[in-house]
């Protein structure tokens, strides 16, 4: 299990200093929110993201992947009932891939709640039908770049369109293509999911490949009351092999206490963790 951390709280810090502060943390790797490079990745030049690898590397960091992936794009939608929207979003995601790929990264988050609500007089039914007919038009070329499309179940109050793993795991099923999975976040478990999280990370663990760390006060690990122990108990016994990437939506604390603590805090849990088990086998 590795850990790493989303980027965009670092406002207004350049790349290079971005990759050397979390490095000395102690994460080795970094998830990239695409806006904050550009609104749209669409013209960005190639070498932009070979550079921003280099410097990544150099810090002895990874750039795992990307996440928020429409966020701050025009006239793209999951769900929308616009054919030529629809497709206009499956190349994007598409180019999103390629510039995934040339970072070294090998994960893509679809989260982006306004871009996948659904849009009036649209069912829950036809919705899934529009977003399953994007996905399985960019995922063979996304795939054909080493990067997978991990699907982020959200609360109602981010949006109304798959808000649970059982909601994702629809979604998945009728895209059926092995590289498009299942993404699990903290903060949106715990506002949406009936089961305790431990009983969920069990459910989805085969379609599980990656993992947001966050409380429901929208601050990190070890900064609100979630207990995050079992969630790492739950995580090694199913033998999660992804990363745990910290994403936060509260910055007021600022970036360096943020990435510190809610580091300190998963290592802590995840030794606690560890001790639970092996407690708990040596006593069966």
């Amino acid at each position: 299990m590795r850990f790493a951390i989303c980027q965009e709280l670092f406002v207004d810090w350049d790349w290079k200093r971005q990759c050397q502060f979390v490095a000395e943390c102690g994460y080795t790797g970094i998830e990239v929110a695409p806006f904050t490079i550009a609104s749209s990745l669409q013209d960005v030049p190639v070498e932009t993201f070979q550079s921003m690898r280099k410097e990544a590397e150099s810090a002895g960091l990874e750039i795992i992947g990307l996440h928020w992936l429409l966020a701050k794009t025009e006239g793209l939608h999951l769900t929308s009932t616009d054919a030529d929207v629809r497709k206009a979003t499956a190349e994007y995601l598409a180019t999103l891939g390629d510039a995934c790929a040339e970072l070294g990264g090998q994960v893509m988050v679809f989260g982006s709640p306004p871009q996948r609500n659904l849009p009036e007089g649209v069912s829950t039914e036809q919705g899934l039908e529009y977003a399953a007919e994007i996905f399985k038009s960019c995922m063979p070329r996304i795939a054909d770049r080493g990067v997978q499309i991990c699907m982020e179940p959200l609360t109602t109050k981010e949006t109304d369109f798959i808000n649970t793993c059982a909601d994702a795991k629809t979604l998945i099923e009728m895209v059926d293509h092995p590289s498009f999975v299942l993404h699990q976040d903290v903060k949106a478990m715990l506002g949406a999911e009936s089961e305790p999280l431990p009983v969920v990370i069990e459910k989805y663990k085969d379609i599980t490949k990656h993992f947001h760390a966050n409380d429901s006060n929208l601050l990190g690990p070890g900064m609100g009351e979630t207990d995050f122990v079992p969630i790492f108990e739950a995580l090694l016994k199913t033998d999660y092999q992804g990363w745990v990437s910290v994403e936060v939506f509260d910055y007021a604390p600022g970036a360096e206490t943020i990435a510190r603590t809610s580091l300190a805090a998963m290592q802590d849990a995840l030794e606690a963790a560890r001790k639970r088990i092996a407690s708990n086998e040596k006593s069966a």
